[in-house]
């Protein structure tokens, strides 16, 4: 890598950080050189404006999402042992010290629902995107046998993401020391309602 590629890199990782605490909108040149102690018309060269900055924040945030839940995760067996292994990474990803202001998608998506342009565009293609995902996730556990012919994978997938959201809300605001084990319990209960009546053999997954 370049040394002009890692100084936005590292520029990059700052304003995720950054943006997970003040909000996209609170997200600018000025406020991420002030941050970095960086001059205005440096970061200035990189983005050339604050749409271009947060368009390439949610970029960047999407790629570490990527590296830190989805390549690990489908890593694992299809089916059930990829399921769980999405649900623990991406249990991981809201639940750590990974952005300190919690989760920028989520964060994103409260603070653009109803902003239409380029940046709120943007986000919920990455957003549709990640839906998508899951759903051939799912898929896989119906294919393997693991969860039943007529489960439907797009319904399997909205509840993950109401669990994973909730998970979020008692974790972020309500600071629910049982939130993770909430989430827990309420993962097993899904795929419990989509497995077959009789269960077949399914490989276990270990947590790291």
């Amino acid at each position: 890598m370049r040394k002009g590629e890692t100084t936005k890199h590292s520029i990059l990782d700052q304003a995720i950080q950054l943006a997970s605490q003040t909000g996209l909108e609170g997200l600018s040149i000025g406020s991420l050189a002030a941050r970095l102690s960086l001059s205005k018309s440096g970061l200035f060269s990189h983005f050339r404006s604050k749409e271009v900055l947060q368009l390439q924040v949610l970029d960047a945030a999407s790629k570490r999402f990527s590296d830190l839940v989805l390549r690990p995760a489908v890593q694992a067996s299809r089916g059930e042992p990829r399921i769980r292994a999405l649900f623990e990474r991406w249990l991981l990803w809201g639940t750590s010290s990974l952005s300190k202001g919690g989760c920028l998608f989520i964060a994103a998506s409260i603070e653009l629902d109803d902003k239409a342009g380029r940046v709120r565009d943007h986000l919920v293609k990455l957003q549709k995107e990640w839906f998508t995902t899951r759903v051939r996730v799912f898929q896989t556990g119906i294919d393997e046998g693991h969860l039943r012919k007529d489960a439907d994978p797009e319904q399997l997938a909205h509840d993950l993401f109401s669990i994973m959201l909730g998970c979020h809300y008692s974790v972020r605001l309500l600071k629910d020391p049982k939130a993770e084990s909430r989430a827990r319990r309420a993962f097993e209960n899904l795929l419990q309602s989509a497995r077959p009546r009789v269960s077949p053999k399914i490989p276990k997954v270990k947590r790291k």
